[in-house]
């Protein structure tokens, strides 16, 4: 069997984990300085919808997570892409919310170089990392290749991504590793979490693994199909609102 994190064209699954090999310390510092400056959300339109602004991405950013979306998770006989997922809308209402916002979050520093166990010790928001980190990035693929990481052909994307991952990118001033972290943890999240929030459109994950749903609607199957494989419907917080 081919391990999940190597690439294989001819496994689909382990293509989608190759990004998944190493990075996974969180937490180290990062200058507050490469902070972007606040801008207008962009006005993109929704695929099969008309044109809807979105809650506080830029189109640089739309442009950046549709990318990073796509490259961890293309389209192929399993599900659509990550942005066709709707992983793209996940993000900007996360960003968009009081998480987004450092809501709960003490950052009135210090802000040490600490060990992952400590947490998140940056002074950032969610909201203001991730416009740091993709404005960071894009100045390194600009450096790297000529231009922004979603102008990027997908071997490339795919080559800029593990060189973040690694640590060998240089990012200026700002934790490549750290960034990359986050970035996939919130693509994870996009594409497993209930359709509700905006990502996981059609329920394409649930239905890819077989998961069902709430558990509310399978326990008292529980018994019935222990040791036995249960195929159903997958049901969403919205289908029962």
């Amino acid at each position: 069997m081919t391990e999940k994190s190597k690439p294989d064209d001819r496994n689909p699954i382990a293509r989608r984990n190759f990004l998944l090999g190493a990075g996974t310390a969180v937490a180290t510092a990062v200058n507050p300085g490469v902070a972007a400056q606040a801008q207008q959300p962009a006005a993109v339109p929704a695929a099969g919808s008309e044109p809807a602004a979105y809650l506080t991405l830029t189109e640089t950013e739309v442009a950046f997570f549709t990318a990073a979306a796509d490259t961890m998770i293309p389209a192929d006989e399993l599900t659509p892409s990550g942005s066709d997922c709707g992983i793209v809308t996940f993000v900007d209402r996360q960003l968009a919310s009081a998480w987004g916002g450092g809501a709960k979050m003490y950052r009135n520093g210090p802000f040490r170089k600490a060990k992952p166990e400590y947490g998140y010790q940056l002074p950032l928001s969610p909201r203001e990392f991730f416009a740091a980190g993709i404005k960071a990035a894009n100045a390194w693929t600009r450096k790297a290749y000529g231009k922004e990481f979603d102008r990027l052909d997908t071997k490339q994307r795919e080559e800029a991504l593990k060189a973040i991952e690694s640590g060998k990118a240089a990012l200026v001033d700002f934790d490549g590793k750290e960034f990359f972290d986050q970035l996939l943890q919130l693509v994870m999240e996009g594409f497993f979490a209930d359709p509700i929030y905006g990502g996981n459109k059609n329920k394409v994950s649930w239905k890819m693994i077989g998961f069902p749903g709430l558990p509310a609607v399978y326990a008292n199957l529980i018994d019935e199909y222990r040791n036995k494989r249960y195929v159903a419907e997958p049901q969403s917080i919205a289908d029962f609102s």
